[in-house]
């Protein structure tokens, strides 16, 4: 008999992470709830055994790099390897700004999660995802980063404006297509995934879908068959250009 599947989803205590952690763990694999408070991953990991699935809290601020560091010991400690990783932990922080209106420093803020925290946690996992058999990286995008969909003044996203977020998300992109190209004569795949506009906090839960099925497309992609893609960009419905 096969060894569950361990599956780590960074910001994973609320709102679309917490349904990914959810799908995954309907499939049998043990997830780690990434949560910068361990308190909330507790609660959350608690919830989601209530339904029978085998979740474990775990603290990780992904812009600490002490808290990553230990993520990825305890991690080897308990259990050697890392079979899928869900970098969903985001932020959002504009407030109606145009572009030319946005601070810098707003901007490095939303890059220290959305790009820079992702590059950290991969980077450290990449050792225990190695280990898998066959490992899965899942980085949640959004169309907002498409460059070709945004550049197009007749999309409904072109509307929304904004430059850290949406560059952050257009940055992640690029980076999910290095670590696909590093690793493309592996067994490992790495893909970004769009959830949609999705109701949660980061938008004052604005968004028409619900987390669940934002959660669809990040657990298509870190359940992969082995003759599955590498270096795409999807939603639930398909491929989303670049």
């Amino acid at each position: 008999m096969n060894e569950p599947k361990i599956a780590l989803v960074t910001g994973a205590n609320k709102g679309i992470g917490y349904e990914i952690a959810r799908g995954l763990g309907e499939t049998g694999a043990t997830v780690l709830v990434g949560a910068r408070h361990l308190e909330r991953g507790a609660d959350a990991a608690e919830k989601l055994a209530t339904e029978g699935i085998n979740a474990v809290a775990l603290a990780l601020n992904v812009t600490d790099p002490a808290s990553v560091s230990a993520a990825a010991a305890r991690i080897e400690r308990e259990y050697g390897r890392l079979d899928i990783l869900v970098n969903n932990a985001g932020i959002s922080l504009e407030q109606d700004q145009k572009p030319s209106e946005v601070p810098v420093d707003l901007l490095e803020r939303t890059y220290a999660t959305n790009v820079f925290a992702v590059v950290a946690v991969t980077n450290a996992m990449l050792p225990l995802i190695r280990r898998a058999a066959a490992g899965r990286i899942v980085n949640i995008s959004s169309s907002l980063g498409s460059l070709a969909i945004t550049s197009d003044p007749h999309s409904r996203y072109a509307q929304f404006q904004m430059l850290a977020y949406n560059s952050s998300k257009s940055a992640l992109n690029s980076i999910t297509i290095s670590y696909a190209n590093e690793l493309r004569d592996t067994l490992i795949k790495v893909n970004a995934a769009d959830p949609g506009y999705c109701a949660t906090d980061i938008n004052a839960h604005a968004g028409p879908r619900t987390p669940a099925q934002g959660a669809i497309a990040a657990i298509r992609l870190a359940t992969l068959p082995d003759d599955g893609p590498t270096a795409g960009f999807f939603n639930e419905e398909g491929v989303i250009p670049w």
